[in-house]
């Protein structure tokens, strides 16, 4: 009986609302389609045949085809997928395809040189969420060892219709800022050299089509879900062709292959849609929401936290910290988190770090008696550590100073008075583990801050292995306490992505907690994680990181709008601002079911100052609208809201208090009170005429669809 051929001549897949269509026929990879679903009789042939082009005078005789594993040789111009050296000299490869198999909603490809010894496999699934990830593993099939320089989890061709790509770098205090550019001809590139994401926003990028929209146009988001270096290519060439690569970025001599060993990239995912960005958005709030968060962060109210740093600082006693306890629950707190200060001989930032035992003056009875006040107040206990740090003046490096990253016979330089802890040595990571377990073991701890304040240098040759680590010391401490919430934090967002949130509950967007600066921030983050996992805290007045002044009344609001928490002492607050920020807290705990399972989108205003969200559950809605700047008109253009039912009917009204100097310009507050009766049709075309022309104007904004 005749066997099937291994490479059929098409592969398509039908998923989530996403179809694709490769064309095998030519020893290779070639995307036809991707992006919205096909009829089912479609012409696969013919549809190959529609999107090809014949050789022009300044190719090669047989140019090579747009592919999911781009080559170096071969004539190809495209920055290589694959890239190894054999006893230090470059691999040259000439991949071809030798397997290609469908299972279900999931393709599986095989390419191998014989000749250079090497064979990779790819793999992509495409998911109910409308995602597809990326898996590529790389086997060394030759006879020497073989060095590893790149191997991309995503190479992929990128559809004509997209012309602009929107990126997201920053830095401390201000990350994932958005950046548009044309998709022109040459390279687009960023990098990470920290050995962690750092704020380069190398791992997450957007591409849209001329026409995008809130709700429609051509739009695809990328990530790469990995917790180390990242490294991103875009690039057009003279043909017009555009390519994506999404990597890690491992230095010479990090992975080295012997004889039939194997190296798994991380997992890249994308998604590509015709719904505009909310498509996007919600996307990948699915994805993450249904197949990336531990249970803990999707299946329990996000509970309102009060965080210790911004409102003591290093300057702790017991007794203090039971009175901000006290105060903290009248103000409706649910969880009290106790940050840096708390162990051995740490009264600044210059020691300690390693020591993580309470420190005996302040707590000479252990953590114990704190804990048991603040569970007496109806609270969850918190704990701020950073344990892959080491400070040179503290007792473990003092007994282990071999156990940092460092190269032998250079100096050791420091960020932050502090080094760094080298996971990869199994006896560092069983003592980490020992001394956080030693923590837990009591059980009346329910929640870990988890910092990581310093770039890895050197990272002498370690970086993949130490984020491997990372992952396998958070995996190893889930096991052992699995009620255990982790929050990721590295200097605030330096070290967000879908692999450590596969093993944390909440991630701390930025150490910045302006609220204007905040709403920008969370632009970012909120494109592609969902806002139920981004620690959102309402800071003191001025903030200490920019120096502005905001009212309660405007911190409060945009702190609603994510995981909500409070980063300032409410014992020096005004009677007037306690009260206001205790009014708001209760609201959030009245609605954060809403705002935490339903779908976001940004309301669309013609007014560049202004910020918007909008989150729909069961036809029960909730948006902010707010003005970050002096508007250049007095009446800024209708607030109008695009992603509701057109034929349903919502009472919409603007929860008080309102803010101060704008509700006098409110046209018939009493209606607003009462609430309007309007179509989704109309709201979406003539909106909402909010007064917003002043500077940290925020109004709230309340749908309920009627029967």
């Amino acid at each position: 009986m005749p066997t099937a051929p291994a490479v059929p001549p098409f592969l398509r897949l039908d998923h989530g609302g996403t179809c694709l269509v490769l064309d095998l026929r030519r020893g290779g990879a070639r995307l036809v389609h991707l992006g919205a679903p096909l009829p089912e009789h479609e012409d696969l042939a013919a549809l190959a045949a529609a999107s090809s082009r014949w050789r022009h005078e300044s190719q090669p005789d047989h140019p090579p085809l747009p592919s999911l594993l781009p080559q170096a040789g071969q004539g190809g111009m495209a920055t290589a997928a694959v890239r190894c050296l054999r006893l230090g000299q470059e691999c040259e490869t000439s991949f071809n395809l030798l397997a290609a198999t469908q299972q279900g909603s999931g393709l599986q490809l095989q390419f191998a040189d014989a000749f250079a010894g090497i064979q990779v496999e790819l793999r992509w699934q495409l998911h109910d969420t409308g995602m597809v990830s990326s898996h590529c593993r790389l086997t060394n099939t030759g006879t020497t060892p073989l060095t590893v320089v790149r191997l991309a989890s995503l190479a992929l061709p990128l559809p004509g219709q997209f012309t602009q790509v929107v990126r997201f770098p920053g830095r401390w205090a201000a990350e994932m800022r958005e950046e548009r550019v044309p998709l022109a001809r040459g390279m687009l590139a960023a990098v990470s050299h920290g050995g962690r994401p750092g704020f380069s926003g190398a791992q997450w990028v957007r591409l849209e089509g001329e026409d995008a929209t809130e709700t429609r146009g051509a739009v695809l988001g990328a990530h790469l879900a990995w917790s180390g270096d990242h490294e991103l290519v875009i690039e057009r060439d003279a043909d017009n062709e555009s390519r994506l690569l999404m990597a890690t970025r491992l230095d010479i001599g990090e992975v080295i292959l012997a004889p039939n060993a194997v190296h798994a990239a991380p997992e890249a995912l994308f998604h590509c849609g015709e719904q505009g960005r909310y498509g996007l958005r919600n996307a990948f709030h699915r994805h993450a929401l249904e197949q990336v968060l531990p249970r803990s962060a999707t299946s329990t109210p996000r509970k309102v936290h009060l965080n210790t740093w911004e409102a003591l600082y290093f300057n702790q006693s017991l007794a203090d910290l039971c009175s901000l306890a006290d105060t903290a629950a009248a103000l409706g707190v649910e969880r009290f988190v106790l940050d840096d200060g708390w162990f051995h001989g740490r009264r600044d930032d210059t020691t300690s770090l390693g020591d993580w035992t309470p420190d005996a003056t302040v707590f000479p009875e252990g953590l114990s008696p704190l804990i048991a006040h603040v569970q007496a107040l109806g609270m969850d206990f918190g704990l701020w550590v950073e344990p892959e740090m080491v400070s040179p003046d503290s007792n473990l490096y003092r007994q282990h100073p071999d156990w940092c990253l460092a190269l032998p016979g250079q100096p050791r330089p420091t960020q932050r008075h502090q080094l760094v802890l080298d996971l990869s040595k199994a006896e560092v990571t069983d003592h980490v583990f020992s001394q956080l377990d030693a923590l837990l073991k009591p059980g009346n701890i329910a929640y870990l801050k988890w910092d990581h304040n310093r770039e890895l240098f050197p990272l002498a040759v370690r970086g993949q292995a130490q984020a491997l680590a990372h992952y396998a010391l958070l995996d190893r401490l889930r096991a052992a306490h699995p009620a255990v919430e982790i929050e990721t934090c590295a200097s605030g967002g330096g070290r967000v992505d879908l692999g450590v949130l596969q093993r944390c509950s909440r991630f701390w967007a930025s150490d910045n907690n302006d609220p204007i600066e905040r709403l920008a921030i969370n632009l970012g983050w909120f494109q592609f994680l969902p806002p139920r996992v981004a620690g959102n805290h309402v800071g003191p007045s001025p903030n200490p990181i920019t120096g502005r002044q905001s009212s309660m009344h405007f911190r409060a609001r945009v702190a609603l709008f994510g995981h909500m928490g409070v980063e300032a002492d409410p014992r020096r607050m005004p009677a007037p601002d306690f009260a206001m920020l205790q009014q708001h807290i209760a609201f959030y705990r009245e609605w954060r079911d809403v705002l935490h399972e339903g779908a976001w989108s940004i309301p669309e205003c013609a007014e560049p100052g202004v910020y918007g969200w909008l989150a729909m559950r069961e036809g029960r809605g909730l948006a902010l609208a707010a003005q970050t700047r002096l508007a250049g008109t007095y009446d800024v253009p209708a607030l109008r809201f695009t992603t509701l039912n057109p034929n349903a009917r919502y009472r919409v009204k603007l929860p008080e208090p309102w803010p101060e100097k704008a509700q006098r310009y409110l046209a018939t507050p009493e209606q607003w009170r009462d609430g309007l009766v309007l179509s989704g049709a109309a709201l979406a075309s003539t909106g909402l005429a909010l007064p917003l022309t002043q500077p940290e104007t925020a109004w709230l904004v309340t749908l309920e669809q009627l029967p």
